[in-house]
């Protein structure tokens, strides 16, 4: 129903687009929420998107339109925008949202919209970007409702009524006198307690929390497993900083998901960013790929050095595809798993063993069934018993060994600082295509009597 939805607003949109009803496209983008006039940039070139940002209503809307979109679109839409118009845009923006859209820009453009911002936003702004780019800091809005554990739940009730300028409130966090965090308070509970009770009294002092330096994925991986609405973040010494709210753990979470998809293609976000710029594109995704060419390579001449197994038995060049295919798909498959695993914080060291010795067992289990199912089509195809058992072992023996090595080989990177998402796949392909083709070609030559 979404989808439909869209289309008809991106038939709506383009038919006025070319009329130049800038008039009536005003009054949609008015009705339109400004999440689905995001959704409608993708679908029109820098441009259309410039007159679309211009002709949205209300600087605040315009500010929650561009806070939806794409932070690798941002540099290039904010270089088509009049300077002005952006400064005013960004100083609607959330803190932290302005301060990750800030960062995206070129040095001297982002320069000059901090020194045109409002000295206390300015402030803010110039705060979050001081901490490193994905860490909990660098995400957190400085804009949080908290109150002091003195106080009686009249006041903080009162307090409440009165947070209408904060963005969120779904928790009430509760500091000391030197602001440090020291309790957190459900709004249910200050409904269902005396009036006179003290915070201190029925505040719960076990808050989850996060410190400024936390890589943002670990923060989402918090907050995903004890099903937070926000965390508070703190510094070394306890101190209530900001907040991060489920709708940023969201965004990054989607974020990390694209970067390890494009990673494990051999490609990453630079490639959006690039457009239809050929050559440099070629060059984000060649690194890779000339590790597969000398894996190609290398299984070649590994071919050619069974050059007389070959000639004495041309039938095993049948089943070399399937061979090096399955060991491949397999190996890949166990990467991509732990990959993810790794990703979400559902496996770390302590856990190889385990993962290890289970995927030997479904190695194993995964190669008696194919090996079996190849070594029968191999025998009936060539009339050729041993040769069906010679596949067979090869097929059982190059799935188990791929599921191993797709644990060794993520595991490894892992270790040693490499992201695995990144290298894995083509080393793990590569690597079975080697092992496959020795394991193939060593078990034919053993049985190399029975095969001519």
């Amino acid at each position: 129903m979404h989808e439909q939805k869209i289309q008809v607003l991106q038939g709506t949109v383009s038919k006025l687009l070319r009329r130049g009803a800038t008039t009536n496209l005003t009054k949609v983008l008015g009705k339109i929420h400004p999440a689905d006039i995001a959704h409608l940039f993708r679908y029109y070139d820098l441009p259309a998107q410039k007159i679309l940002l211009e002709l949205t209503p209300e600087l605040d809307r315009a500010a929650d339109v561009l806070a939806e979109l794409e932070p690798d679109s941002w540099p290039l839409l904010a270089e088509l925008l009049d300077k002005d118009y952006l400064i005013s845009i960004v100083h609607e923006m959330a803190g932290d949202d302005s301060a990750v859209f800030i960062r995206s820009l070129p040095e001297a453009l982002a320069e000059d919209i901090l020194a045109e911002l409002h000295d206390e936003q300015s402030d803010d702004v110039e705060h979050l970007l001081g901490y490193d780019e994905e860490t909990a800091g660098s995400i957190m809005s400085t804009d949080t409702f908290s109150l002091d554990q003195n106080i009686t739940v009249t006041q903080a009730i009162e307090a409440l009524q009165d947070a209408e300028n904060y963005e969120m409130v779904f928790y009430v966090y509760v500091t000391d006198e030197h602001n440090h965090l020291v309790g957190v308070l459900s709004l249910r509970q200050l409904l269902t307690v005396p009036p006179g009770t003290k915070l201190r009294q029925i505040m719960s002092s076990n808050v989850m929390r996060v410190r400024t330096d936390m890589d943002q994925e670990e923060v989402a991986d918090l907050v995903a497993k004890y099903n937070l609405l926000a965390i508070p973040v703190v510094d070394d010494q306890g101190k209530l900083l900001g907040l991060i709210t489920v709708d940023d753990v969201i965004d990054v979470m989607r974020d990390e998901a694209t970067q390890d998809i494009l990673r494990m293609a051999g490609t990453s976000e630079d490639e959006m960013l690039l457009g239809y710029k050929s050559l440099k594109i070629a060059r984000l995704r060649l690194p890779w790929l000339l590790t597969t060419l000398f894996g190609g390579v290398v299984t070649g001449t590994l071919m050619w050095y069974f050059k007389a197994t070959l000639e004495q038995a041309i039938m095993l060049i049948s089943f070399i595809p399937v061979i090096t295919g399955m060991g491949g798909n397999v190996g890949s498959q166990t990467s991509t798993i732990l990959v993810r695993g790794f990703a979400t914080g559902r496996v770390d060291f302590s856990m190889l063993q385990k993962i290890f010795l289970k995927e030997i067992r479904v190695g194993l289990i995964m190669g008696m069934i194919c090996g079996l199912v190849v070594s029968i089509v191999a025998a009936l195809w060539h009339q050729n018993v041993y040769f069906g058992g010679v596949v067979g072992v090869a097929m059982v023996t190059a799935i188990t060994l791929a599921a191993c090595l797709g644990v060794l080989v993520t595991a490894f990177f892992k270790r040693v600082g490499i992201d695995p998402a990144i290298a894995s796949s083509p080393i793990v392909q590569t690597v079975n295509d080697i092992t496959g083709i020795l394991i193939y070609f060593s078990t034919a030559t053993l049985f190399l009597p029975y095969l001519a």
